[in-house]
């Protein structure tokens, strides 16, 4: 298991934590939403959520990852 901290913009409130963390979950991922420092902390099996997968998913939620 691997451990990744992304800088997310856009979040705004426990909507935006609950639509990352569902969609993340879908992909068999863990994470944790800190709001007020922009970050999600995922943790996740590197062959089955491809860090591009996990990106990819929180975009799709309307969100922006900033590396």
């Amino acid at each position: 298991m691997k451990e990744v901290i992304l800088n997310v913009r856009g979040m705004s409130c426990n909507h935006c934590v609950h639509s990352i963390l569902n969609g993340l979950g879908k992909l068999g991922a863990s994470a944790i939403v800190d709001l007020e420092a922009g970050t999600v902390t995922v943790t996740h099996d590197e062959e089955r959520q491809p860090l591009e997968a996990i990106v990819a998913t929180i975009v799709e939620q309307g969100y922006s990852v900033e590396a």
